[in-house]
């Protein structure tokens, strides 16, 4: 517990899980762990987790009241706004005083439009912490989330006053400012905020608005500049830097900018659009034509998409493709006129809206914004506020999303970054007693290339089990020591023979079929072909990824992967897999790799089962769990998907929070 508490302390998150899940596994009575492993999972933004866990925890001691709190947070961070008063309630009843839940309740009662019940639980604050500078700030919030802009200012002022060392009181005032057209004013705010906190990047993107209002296109270049110093892979930055690029002309470098955008949101199609167009000024017409067709294929509604389009054509001398995307585009233009003038008329109405002229929120993917500086989305806003991005924040990271490996047969093994579940064999434990290998045989999905005195060593390895095997023809064992020892090194071809007549003499050698599965696979694999394919599909995959919170999962749609049956021929390996299962039932690497290979082929329901079979056998088997929620997410099952990478993310798999994140 006291390992796990300074893990927490010092943002170490996914470690401190591991260690509160020891104590949980020793003395799951007790309340305190579940709290802990809860607060962990919360930082994680494992929002559902930590609510589950909080639950755990009251359930052994209803009076934890900072349960009750930090339930109420996960719960208002799912947008269960009725729950998380429910549970604000609860502690109010017990600490009526306590500023951090009266505070929240005051958000949670914005949230929910109860701007009466907000403002009573603020004056009960103010009454109680006169001082408490985010009172004023939420207050403002909730000012102007009623649409008083003056009564929000004041409140901002009086922040300012009291405080006049917090940066965030400047910046929120600052974009106050900006989204009312006073840029003079925020841009003063701004650089207080930035001159208070030199390293909160979303300063720097609002002044970099406020700049290029004023018609100061250097200054705003310099803002994203530092930005993307601090953060090279800060979207909005790019996105902003490559549209000022393009207006001054500078299209090369306004390319590169997009291009990385697309590298790290490859379904970006507004940044696709606006490459297209700088490709087309620099007479790349391919690669305009390229970027078109992914933007047309993503909205095929985008009519100015087909002019453009059809200018294309015609200056690559396609004059009849040219003439059917004119003729298309003049079609859809028609249908859509009066939808338009509507549109255009509810922007004339909304002209007091709270967003800046010209700019639009980073999830808002209308296409027909592609030419606009995108600023952060209100709710970001609001969870900057209060946390920054700390180096135990595993989910900020752009985690690839791909299977965790096959488990191999070997003598070596790398260490995870954080600890997992050891899963017990007793096929393992019977090999290295009876066996009598010169190295203890492990199970791993960890693989760690040899060095050059390794490689060397198995060669004399090598030499010395021949000898013996003259010697003694019939022993199963040599042959399964030396066929190890040939798939170290890499010779596939001779790791099967091996195996193979391991298999001849004894039929009922279950490893040696598990081994030869696996020399038969990394052959399969290493083919130069299947090694490209899988590259080409892997990146055709990331396409399909959801970006956002408001997109749900296509069905049928992988997140997985995929490899073509045709390329890939694993009938004997699956062959070997059942074989061993057949023999060994509770050998549960053997489901594991299996269920590998299906998802491979996109036999995702195969898969499922497998790796449930497995997971039944071992209920702490963290990859099994991890991968079946990838494969559950393919067939969109995105729930229970989500489920199984939460538990994966517990039990140590530290991708899965990343994944979590973005499709919440």
């Amino acid at each position: 517990m006291l390992i796990g508490r300074n893990a927490l302390y010092f943002e170490d998150y996914v470690l401190a899980i591991q260690y509160f899940n020891q104590v949980i596994g020793a003395k799951p009575y007790l309340a305190a762990p579940y709290y802990y492993r809860g607060m962990a999972k919360f930082f994680l933004d494992d929002f559902k987790g930590a609510e589950e866990d909080c639950t755990l925890c009251l359930e052994r001691n209803p009076y934890w009241f900072g349960a009750y709190q930090l339930r109420g947070a996960a719960r208002q961070n799912r947008e269960d706004y009725e729950g998380a008063a429910h549970d604000y309630k609860l502690s109010l009843d017990y600490l009526p005083e306590d500023k951090i839940t009266l505070l929240n309740m005051g958000i949670v009662n914005i949230e929910l439009e109860r701007f009466d019940e907000a403002e009573n639980t603020f004056q009960d604050l103010l009454r109680l912490y006169p001082d408490y500078t985010p009172t004023y700030l939420m207050r403002a919030a909730m000012f102007l989330e009623k649409g008083d802009t003056i009564s929000a200012i004041q409140n901002y002022d009086i922040t300012i006053e009291k405080d006049p060392y917090t940066s965030h009181s400047f910046a929120a005032r600052g974009i106050l400012h900006l989204q009312q057209e006073e840029y003079n004013k925020a841009l003063a705010d701004l650089d207080e905020a930035i001159r208070l906190d030199p390293y909160f990047e979303g300063n720097y993107i609002n002044r970099g608005l406020v700049r290029y209002h004023l018609k100061d296109l250097r200054g705003a270049m310099a803002d994203y500049d530092r930005v993307i110093e601090m953060d090279s892979n800060n979207l909005i930055a790019r996105f902003n830097r490559g549209l000022l690029r393009g207006q001054v002309a500078d299209n090369n470098r306004a390319i590169k900018d997009f291009d990385k955008v697309i590298e790290l949101e490859p379904s970006n199609t507004i940044a696709y659009l606006n490459r297209a167009m700088l490709n087309a000024e620099i007479n790349d017409n391919l690669a305009a034509l390229r970027d078109l067709n992914v933007v047309l294929n993503e909205h095929p509604d985008f009519f100015q998409g087909y002019y453009s389009r059809a200018q294309l054509k015609r200056r690559m001398n396609d004059l009849k493709g040219a003439e059917e995307d004119f003729n298309l585009a003049r079609a859809m233009e028609a249908k859509a006129k009066q939808r338009i003038a509507n549109e255009e008329l509810a922007l004339v109405d909304k002209s007091d809206d709270s967003q800046p002229l010209g700019t639009r929120e980073e999830t808002d993917k209308d296409i027909d914004k592609f030419r606009l500086l995108v600023v952060a989305d209100k709710n970001e806003e609001k969870k900057s506020k209060y946390n920054s991005e700390t180096r135990g924040k595993v989910q900020n990271l752009n985690a690839e999303i791909s299977l965790e490996p096959k488990f191999v047969i070997t003598f070596y093994e790398k260490p995870y970054e954080v600890q997992r579940p050891v899963y017990y064999s007793a096929l393992i434990e019977k090999a290295n007693n009876s066996f009598g290998l010169m190295w203890k045989i492990r199970v791993t999905n960890s693989e760690v290339s040899l060095n050059e005195l390794q490689v060397q060593t198995h060669f004399r390895s090598i030499e010395n089990y021949s000898k013996l095997i003259d010697e003694r023809a019939d022993n199963s064992t040599l042959y399964f020591g030396r066929g190890i020892d040939f798939m170290l090194i890499q010779d596939y071809a001779l790791a099967i023979e091996d195996f193979e007549k391991v298999i001849d003499n004894d039929p009922q050698f279950s490893l040696a079929h598990f081994a030869r599965a696996l020399a038969r696979t990394k052959q399969i694999e290493s083919n130069p072909e299947v090694q490209e394919e899988r590259t080409r599909l892997a990146e055709a995959n990331r396409m399909k990824l959801p970006v956002g919170r408001d997109k749900a999962l296509p069905d049928g749609k992988s997140v997985v992967p995929e490899v073509s049956k045709k390329t890939l021929e694993y009938d004997a390996v699956l062959k070997d897999y059942e074989r061993v299962i057949n023999l060994n039932p509770d050998f549960i690497y053997a489901y594991y790799n299996r269920a590998e290979i299906l998802s491979i082929q996109k036999d995702y329901r195969g898969a499922i089962s497998d790796y449930t079979e497995a997971i039944k056998l071992e209920p702490q088997f963290a990859e099994a769990y991890f991968n079946r929620g990838l494969a559950r997410l393919a067939v969109g099952e995105t729930v229970s998907g989500l489920d199984d990478l939460r538990k994966a993310g517990e039990l140590g798999v530290v991708e899965s929070y990343s994944i979590i994140k973005r499709m919440q």
